[in-house]
């Protein structure tokens, strides 16, 4: 009598699994309710804060793809590292934070088409012997967690890498010369050394590369709507109008 019970117990375990494997594998917004976006805020001027609410290039874009779609756009912040896993875990619908594809990441998650073009440059102390990536070799370098500026710094040769959870972090150990460069954004470090006395950002372009929105992996529903609403946003001006907003032509 033992091994029936336990044996229709199984039998209904599964029948409940198969049900569940049935069910919405994403819980993707409808019409009128939250877009929630995941980010990192300290990445000017692409978010970061303004008095208490979250603003920047890329919350705007949100904002514009959330008009699009009929939704509320929620912002919610949080380690730059921890960003992919929130969408993966439902706790956020898109990560946008000025992040870039790249093969490591499209492991984990899917992309949008990019919205737009970014380089990695170094910053250094003024007057530094490092005047290009080839100086980098058995160097200190400070980068932020999790960003394609930790990825390249971690190929140099010999490096010692000093990870940060926030990119100003990064920049504060260099003009305090706990560190000897640290490898950033270009529109960030411009912010950065801007607030910061005696650093320089080189003339040399360590990296190029685009910004894309990230969403579950195999989230081919939400995918395809952030797509439209980017490429209408893109096609309309709207990109670029904000883009232009935050930077400047040099």
């Amino acid at each position: 009598m033992k091994k029936k019970v336990i044996s229709l117990m199984l039998c209904a375990c599964m029948a409940m699994a198969a049900v569940g494997c049935g069910g919405k594998k994403f819980d993707n917004p409808d019409k009128g309710e939250d877009l929630i976006m995941a980010t990192n805020a300290y990445f000017e001027p692409y978010e970061y804060y303004e008095g208490d609410a979250v603003t920047g290039i890329d919350v705007e874009i949100a904002q514009a793809i959330a008009d699009k779609l009929g939704l509320t756009l929620k912002v919610e912040d949080m380690e730059f590292d921890s960003i992919i896993a929130a969408v993966n875990s439902g706790k956020a619908h898109i990560g946008v934070a000025g992040m870039t594809v790249t093969e490591d990441r499209l492991k984990n998650v899917d992309f949008s088409d990019p919205y737009t073009t970014a380089t990695q440059v170094i910053i250094v102390q003024e007057g530094s012997e490092i005047t290009g990536g080839d100086d980098l070799v058995g160097k200190k370098i400070g980068v932020q967690l999790g960003t394609t500026g930790d990825l390249f710094a971690a190929e140099i040769e010999d490096v010692q890498l000093e990870q940060y959870n926030k990119g100003m972090d990064a920049v504060q150990a260099l003009a305090g010369g706990m560190i000897d460069a640290v490898i950033i954004d270009n529109e960030p470090a411009k912010q950065f050394v801007s607030k910061a006395e005696g650093l320089q950002i080189l003339d040399e372009e360590f990296a190029v590369e685009e910004y894309a929105i990230a969403v579950a992996k195999g989230n081919e529903e939400l995918l395809d709507d952030i797509n439209k609403a980017l490429d209408a946003i893109i096609a309309d001006g709207t990109v670029k109008g904000i883009v232009d907003k935050y930077i400047t032509a040099e």
